[in-house]
């Protein structure tokens, strides 16, 4: 089987047998949806080469719906996630991490889509050391409602706190779910991650046996609508993913909404990433704003945002989210938070104003899919890869090569003190 040849339904049958997790299985027992570990579809992109994975915020349903769409028409392997910021237990949406998998298999379901999809609780954010205690708890749950692959995020703290996070929280994620891991929080061109901190973080793990799928760098990129015009710096990330190259790890690239065409497909070609967030631009299609060729809405003089006529919801609607925006002090990228208001009001528009919304995510996913990320018809190559292994855990990509006994909880906090590097500014840097 190569990438370019349509899965046969044997194929299908026997991938969906096989390769849907315990926890999956049991929550839908006669699903023919196939999702998958993300550990999967990160060994699609390598198979494929120079190729990403969509990770597709699903912050609304027709955003996952579109989405889901295009990786259909383009036979490629995607992710749909939704971070906990936008999703946790104080979420800004009405997806969040207990129904998004459950609206991912209903979808998949009702539009007879046989690519293969992992569901990814993102940035599953530890800000203190005493969020640690109540993730030990709810991370659990997130895999009973569905998930396949998760981001534990302590890139908030200092770097010996973020790897002892990591290490303590690791017990409560399932060996074969996708596994993501953060150096430096996303916050554009301050405080960008260093390779010191990188090797660091990924040493220490390895030391401890866990073989994370893929870190996330602050490269200079940022979550939302990115104005800035730095955006993702490709010789850093090049620069990390070379060193980190005997981890076996994948980049994952935060923050895409803000960069152009030609800068991811950069990325594409010269990093290890194999899996990229796309969260903004998503939403904003979908709501039918103008935007540019990578998703950036567009603003007018006045700094608003321009509703296109006969796209994306009513005009009425958004006229109506606006006020709304208006009345909360909302402006910009904190337009995220009509998500959760306005959700219902929004499914409750007519069949045809619906089917634009998605049409329109379809389309930027489709091409974002086919002609940035190079993800078109690597679906065959993630089910063929679960037919190799003949399990829904494929195993870890690394082995051990750190000594554990370097890499005590004492050791770490005395390492962790020769670094240096630069945080920057404190703030809300959430996505």
């Amino acid at each position: 089987m190569t990438g370019n040849r349509t899965v046969t339904s044997k194929d299908f049958e026997e991938a969906l047998k096989i390769g849907r997790p315990p926890d999956v299985k049991k929550l839908f027992p006669n699903s023919k949806a196939l999702i998958v570990s993300g550990k999967f579809i990160d060994r699609a992109m390598l198979t494929k080469g120079k190729a990403i994975a969509m990770a597709a915020n699903g912050r609304n349903n027709f955003v996952i719906r579109g989405a889901l769409q295009a990786a259909q028409r383009a036979n490629a392997a995607i992710i749909i996630e939704i971070a906990r910021s936008e999703g946790g237990a104080n979420p800004y949406c009405a997806v969040n991490y207990w129904n998004i998998s459950r609206q991912v298999d209903a979808l998949c379901n009702e539009l007879g889509v046989t690519i293969p999809v992992a569901i990814h609780a993102d940035h599953y954010g530890i800000k203190k050391e005493q969020d640690i205690n109540g993730a030990k708890i709810e991370i659990p749950t997130l895999f009973e409602a569905g998930m396949t692959s998760i981001a534990i995020d302590a890139s908030h703290l200092p770097d010996d706190k973020n790897l002892l996070a990591n290490l303590e929280l690791n017990p409560f994620v399932p060996e074969w779910a996708g596994l993501e891991t953060e150096v430096g929080e996303i916050k554009g061109k301050e405080g960008l991650s260093t390779k010191e901190e990188a090797l660091f973080l990924i040493q220490g793990l390895n030391a401890h046996d866990i073989f994370p799928d893929w870190i996330a760098l602050n490269n200079g990129t940022t979550h939302g609508i990115e104005a800035s015009g730095q955006g993702i710096q490709v010789d850093l990330t090049t620069e990390i993913h070379q060193a980190l190259a005997k981890y076996q790890i994948s980049g994952a690239q935060h923050g895409t909404s803000g960069n152009d065409s030609d800068r991811l497909r950069e990325i594409a070609a010269n990093t290890r990433t194999t899996k990229a967030n796309v969260a903004t631009a998503l939403q904003m299609i979908s709501w039918g704003l103008e935007v540019n060729d990578y998703g950036n809405a567009i603003l007018d003089n006045s700094g608003n945002f321009i509703k296109l006529k006969d796209q994306g919801a009513t005009d009425e609607m958004w006229a109506e989210m606006v006020a709304y925006a208006q009345s909360h002090e909302l402006k910009g990228g904190n337009y995220k938070k009509l998500n959760l208001p306005f959700e219902n009001k929004l499914l409750g528009q007519s069949e045809t104003i619906r089917t634009r919304m998605v049409k329109r995510v379809e389309a930027f996913v489709y091409n974002m899919l086919v002609n940035v990320f190079n993800a078109q018809d690597s679906a065959p190559l993630a089910i063929e890869a679960i037919l190799e292994t003949g399990t829904y855990d494929p195993g870890p990509k690394a082995a051990r090569i750190e000594d554990p006994a370097e890499w005590t909880p004492e050791k770490i906090i005395q390492r962790a003190a020769t670094i240096e590097s630069e945080k920057g500014p404190e703030g809300d840097f959430d996505d």
